[in-house]
């Protein structure tokens, strides 16, 4: 996956770490769209990893879909939230859903990332926190990584119920 990271040293994104995006790109005709991934406050690679880890499974809730924009915010309580939009490739129908993805996918998935290419999101993060850095620019990188596999180890069930969680009470 080819993504575009950014670092937004405001932090008036409340709870929010980070932001996913899915942005038309006329770039490539394979791929329509360029995911952009903002981190806020102080950016570790653990935060990287998982902001990459929802560009990943939100692509992989497309169920084979064009994945056409989006918007996801990440947060430590919530995981990914936000809405997307999915271009069938049978009908060319666009396809919009809410999408929750539980912290716990989110941090398989991570781990995964992070072990596959967590030198390479070192470098990344190294690059964007340089001081160097012109005064009034976008601090933005490229980066492109393996997709992490589709077997999940956790068990699906409790990773649902982690999603609907205000639809689960223990009410005796």
């Amino acid at each position: 996956m080819d993504v575009m990271v950014q670092w937004d040293q405001t932090t008036d994104e409340g709870p929010a770490f980070a932001r996913v995006s899915a942005v038309a790109s006329a770039e490539t005709l394979e791929s329509r769209t360029r995911d952009v991934v903002t981190l806020y406050g102080e950016p570790t690679p653990e935060s990287l990893a998982l902001a990459l880890a929802a560009t990943v499974e939100a692509r992989k809730a497309g169920d084979g879909a064009a994945f056409a924009s989006g918007d996801l915010r990440l947060s430590t309580s919530d995981g990914a939230t936000g809405a997307t939009e999915f271009q069938d490739l049978k009908t060319g129908e666009i396809i919009r859903r809410e999408l929750a993805i539980p912290l716990t996918v989110l941090k398989e998935t991570a781990e995964e990332i992070l072990r596959d290419g967590g030198q390479g999101i070192r470098r990344l993060l190294a690059g964007l926190l340089m001081p160097e850095w012109p005064e009034g620019t976008r601090r933005a990188l490229g980066y492109q990584f393996a997709a992490a596999p589709a077997s999940r180890t956790s068990d699906p069930l409790a990773a649902l119920r982690e999603a609907d969680a205000e639809n689960f009470t223990d009410e005796d």
